[in-house]
This record gives structure tokens, C-alpha cells and sequence, in this order.
């Protein structure tokens, strides 16, 4: 294997393991141990400065357009193809955690897909999105423009479940 897919190895091991740190600081913290919580964050964070030098030094990261056109295009094989078969299979399986874990998934894929491409039309235009609040699920990841539902759509989760996005 050469430098290249060595670096795509290692941007995707960096990736996962920055999520799966602030999956374990999280429960560290409903444990009650607040520094093993805040070390496990700092590690994430770390994994995320090396998950970043290795795209960079890929070249993943190009113009705004080029990086929307790629997030579309990424979102829409999640939602059109991915989780689809994911979603049968599960099924096909009776796991309906992972089913339940999946379909959410498939649905938010579908409207980040959206979204993006309204971006993509809006750059395309010369223009920047309108300044408005972004909220995320925090169970099922929605993402919602202007204000929080009083209940998510896609997983029935209350209000107090979305986070506004700085």
C-alpha cells in the first residue's frame, strides 16, 4: 500500500475514533467521572487535528463548490443506495434497533442532501445561505433551519432533544 491509501486508512481510523471518544466521554460523564469525560475529549479532539492533516494533505478539501458538490453527492449514495440495503437487510434480520438506527439515518441523509444543494444553488447564485439558526436532533440527527420542532418528525423526539448549531 502506498502513502496515499495509507493516509485514506488513517483519515478513517482518526474519523472513527473521534467519534467513538466522545461516545465514551459521554458516558463517562453520566458515570460521574468528569475527567476521564474531559480526557476522552481531549483525545477526540486530537484524533480530529491528525483526521484533518490527512485530508489536507490528501487534497480533500478544495472549494466551497467543489465541497458541496461532494457532500451531495455522498448524501445522496447514503440515502439512495447505502442505507437502503442496510435497511432491508436489518429488517431481514429482525434487529430493529439497528432498523430504527438506520432509518433515521436514511431520512436525514435525504434532507442534508437537500439542504446542500439548496446551498449549492444559493453559491451558484453568488450568494451565501440566509443567516438563520440550524437545530439537530440530538437523537436522530434532523436538521431543521429556523427554530426547533416541537417534535422531530423523523424520530418523535420532544424540543429539548435539538441543538442549535453555532
Amino acid at each position: 500500500m502506498g502513502s496515499t491509501e495509507n493516509l485514506k486508512e488513517a483519515f478513517a481510523g482518526e474519523s472513527q475514533a473521534n467519534r467513538t471518544y466522545l461516545a465514551f466521554a459521554k458516558k463517562a460523564e453520566s458515570d460521574g467521572h468528569t475527567q476521564i469525560a474531559k480526557l476522552f475529549r481531549a483525545a477526540a479532539e486530537a484524533e480530529t487535528v491528525h483526521a484533518l492533516a490527512h485530508l489536507r494533505v490528501l487534497g480533500g478539501v478544495k472549494s466551497t463548490t467543489e465541497n458541496l458538490q461532494a457532500a451531495i453527492k455522498g448524501e445522496g449514495f447514503e440515502f439512495q443506495e447505502m442505507y437502503p440495503k442496510f435497511l432491508a437487510e436489518a429488517e431481514r434480520e429482525g434487529n430493529k434497533a439497528a432498523a430504527n438506527s438506520i432509518s433515521n439515518a436514511l431520512a436525514v441523509e435525504e434532507i442534508h442532501h437537500r439542504l446542500y444543494s439548496e446551498a449549492l444553488a444559493a453559491l451558484t447564485g453568488g450568494k451565501d445561505l440566509p443567516g438563520t439558526k440550524i437545530f439537530v436532533c440530538g437523537v436522530c440527527g434532523n436538521t431543521v433551519y429556523g427554530g426547533a420542532p416541537d417534535e422531530c418528525p423523523i424520530c418523535g423526539s420532544p424540543r429539548s432533544k435539538f441543538s442549535e448549531i453555532m
